[in-house]
């Protein structure tokens, strides 16, 4: 009963402390408007525009991070080196993409810096206009896959959009020089996937043949290859020389 009391007690100490306490400590609450107006001066329009054009970007931003840059190289092939592992969840997913992502930013960055120091900077300044800034900023982003392009993609492209044949690469359109990037990465990034493959391939078929000859066939062939195939892959620093080796292909 005294337990009970002083439960009692406690709540109604409450009720009678809450109106004080809530005039005390209440917070007004802010309201977020937004308002659209005509813009009546230049300065208005030109910050309309650039805020227009951000927001394009920054949702653009994970497509064109992707397609234009040696992320679709850096992910397959470190994909093809968990499939050789067998290690499906080893390491996660989210690990690669994160892998990718960082060792994209370090390949592309002299890119990115050049295409924001000679097209999005002026830019910024008010130095040169949208259009103008556009050309130099996309320009080094071109070049980049110019040099990584193989010339019969883009001539397949070429072909397939009935266009006059080009005489320099100013003369190749963005939107045919993307798609065969596009297919050049995916094509060149199987090949390095495949020899990534052959040696682990080669060690199960060599336990698998073993297990057989030995009858031990209830015994899966995985359980016997995959520490072998851990062990071959530490043995020669595999990720440190699959990294410098990928990076290396960027720069060839």
């Amino acid at each position: 009963m005294k337990k009970w009391g002083i439960v009692c007690l406690f709540l109604l100490g409450l009720f009678a402390v809450e109106p004080v306490f809530s005039q005390q400590t209440r917070l007004p609450i802010p309201t977020i408007g937004v308002n659209v107006e005509e813009a009546r001066t230049p300065r208005q329009v030109a910050l309309s525009l650039q805020i227009l054009f951000l927001i394009t970007i920054i949702s653009l931003a994970p497509t064109l991070l992707i397609v234009l840059t040696s992320y679709i190289r850096l992910y397959i092939v470190l994909s093809f080196v968990s499939r050789g592992l067998a290690t499906q969840t080893i390491p996660p997913n989210q690990v690669i993409v994160s892998l990718a992502l960082f060792i994209t930013l370090f390949v592309m960055f002299p890119t990115f810096s050049k295409s924001y120091e000679e097209g999005v900077r002026p830019y910024l300044d008010g130095k040169i206009s949208l259009e103008e800034g556009y050309k130099r900023a996309i320009k080094p982003v071109r070049e980049f896959m110019f040099k990584q392009t193989s010339e019969r993609y883009i001539y397949r492209f070429v072909k397939m959009s009935k266009m006059e044949r080009p005489r320099t690469p100013d003369d190749v359109p963005t939107y045919v020089l993307i798609p065969a990037f596009i297919l050049n990465e995916l094509t060149i990034s199987f090949y390095m996937g495949m020899l990534i493959l052959i040696p682990f391939t080669i060690i199960d078929i060599v336990v698998a043949s073993v297990l057989m000859s030995m009858g031990m066939m209830m015994l899966p062939p995985i359980m016997i290859s995959f520490p072998l195939k851990l062990l071959l892959f530490l043995l020669v620093d595999g990720w440190d020389l699959l990294i410098e080796k990928l990076i290396l292909s960027f720069r060839m």
